[in-house]
């Protein structure tokens, strides 16, 4: 088995027995980026030089036999993530020239805990997109392939890049965010796993914003295990986000190996879509059956308000940008477009800078926030919002936690879907849901399509019962015993 198959648990245990050092999996992994990058795209910036140092500072304590969470393990971070000394650029022009001199409290706590960064994951541009097609730095292809095609497949978004280095293994594990399903659908696409915890748990401070009542940092890794690991170090409470819990960090990671006896699992009936293929129903009703299996009680429960979901989300988080995008002016930092006047300057830099996505939800978001529309609109969807939190909050009075399919369909082709942008926020239909609640969201991939792509099943918990989720995404992964890899890895090269 190469050093880049290691799950980030094993990487972790073997770095502590001396099994190898974190300069042999820094190496493998920088490798395995230089010979695959150019055909996936999933890295905006690699950071060669710098993973090296660190790497071979870990290994100084580990051979000083001191102990970190995450010591010597190498990571991607999602270009969200303001890196001191290191371009980030949120995936659009308009930051391609920033290099921030402070560090995102996230990626603090990582460094904090030993771990190595190999560099920075593509995106979609300011997280905006289902697809990882919208950043100005090129799309990130899927290592995945459907069985007898060879047409590139999307990733999923916006953590695509995210998702692709963990799956095709350039990385053991990755940093993400997740708005309305960026961790979650990426992750179902690509055949890992992903969390987007309870808003609140990770800080945002340092993470350039999208939408700020919504965005949540998160892990991506190959098990639920890898996810619970990454997670314990990039969560704690954070005085410089007030929007941060002041609650405990507990211990994720045995969590996993609860198992879900005794537990009642919610089924949400309102979570069959029309859009969704049969074989997604068929993967829903086995990972249920898995459940029952090992001593859990389903459960139908209704969310009623879920179908207004997706509509409340398109009206709240555009507008929400609209807002924390204004910031963009070419004044104070990244792009410079000149003009006659102050207008004109920032009329050019706004052109150059945002591609076509981002114009549509800045716009969006303009018009439901300005005079007249305001209470139409805005008001309207923040109450709708208030009656999906409660529906969620009735539900869990009944049920430990919820199973739902994580995104409708598998992974599509570059290009399909793409010409109506209402089609492309249909992907999002079923996380979307957990974002306006603000409660903890973990994909697991529990099964292949017809075509032989990976498809997600989604455990929906209680605000800040991270570790019930885990539990049952733990159950949900041992049944499921997922073991088929991408075709475009690392050590099958194509």
């Amino acid at each position: 088995m190469s050093l880049c198959d290691l799950s980030l648990a094993e990487v972790r245990d073997g770095l502590r027995r001396r099994d190898f050092t974190s300069v042999d999996i820094t190496t493998a992994c920088l490798d395995a980026i230089a010979e695959l990058n150019p055909k996936l795209n999933a890295f905006v910036t690699v950071t060669g030089e710098r993973a090296l140092e660190q790497a071979a500072a870990a290994d100084r304590r580990l051979a000083a036999d001191e102990v970190a969470p995450l010591l010597g393990v190498p990571l991607a971070i999602k270009d969200l993530f303001c890196t001191a000394g290191v371009r980030t650029t949120a995936g659009s022009k308009i930051l391609g020239p920033f290099v921030p001199p402070y560090e995102s409290t996230v990626t603090a706590n990582l460094l904090r805990d030993g771990a190595v960064f190999l560099g920075k994951a593509n995106l979609d541009e300011f997280a905006m997109g289902s697809s990882n097609m919208t950043s100005a730095y090129g799309a990130v292809v899927n290592p995945w392939t459907r069985r007898g095609d060879n047409a590139q497949l999307v990733p999923g978004g916006s953590s695509g890049g995210s998702a692709a280095a963990v799956a095709a293994r350039l990385a053991p594990g990755a940093t993400a965010t997740d708005t309305g399903g960026s961790i979650r659908q990426p992750a179902s696409f690509c055949g890992i796993a992903g969390i987007k915890p309870t808003y609140g748990r990770c800080s945002r401070w340092g993470i350039v914003a999208f939408a700020s009542s919504l965005d949540q940092a998160g892990p991506m890794g190959r098990t639920v295990r890898d996810c619970a690991i990454m997670l314990a170090s990039m969560a704690g409470h954070d005085p410089k986000d007030s929007t941060s819990a002041e609650v405990p960090v507990p211990d994720f990671e045995a969590a996993c190996e609860r198992g879900v006896r005794g537990l009642r699992i919610g089924v949400p009936r309102e979570y069959r879509s029309d859009a969704m293929a049969p074989e997604i129903e068929a993967m829903w009703q086995q990972g249920l059956t898995w459940l029952r299996e090992q001593g859990a009680t389903l459960v139908d429960v209704s969310l009623p308000h879920t179908k207004y979901a997706l509509a409340t989300y398109y009206i709240v988080a555009p507008a929400e940008a609209s807002s924390n995008l204004a910031r963009y002016d070419g004044v104070r930092f990244g792009l410079r477009r000149e003009g006659a006047d102050l207008q004109e300057l920032y009329e050019n830099t706004r052109a150059a800078g945002f591609g076509d996505e981002v114009r549509r939800r800045v716009l969006i978001g303009t018009y439901v926030l300005s005079a007249g529309y305001y209470d139409a609109y805005y008001l309207r969807a923040q109450k709708l919002r208030a009656l999906i939190l409660r529906d969620f909050t009735e539900a869990f009075t009944k049920v430990d936690a919820l199973v739902t399919p994580t995104a409708p369909t598998a992974a599509f082709a570059m290009g399909e879907k793409m010409d109506d942008p209402v089609t492309m926020y249909l992907n999002d239909i079923f996380t979307v849901p957990a974002n306006m609640a603000g409660i903890p969201g973990l994909s697991v991939p529990a099964g292949l399509d017809v075509s032989g792509l990976p498809l997600g099943l989604q455990v929906l918990g209680k605000p800040f019962d991270e570790e019930t989720v885990f539990a049952v995404g733990g159950a949900i992964e041992r049944s499921a015993n997922f073991s088929t890899l991408p075709s475009l890895r690392a050590g099958a090269l194509s």
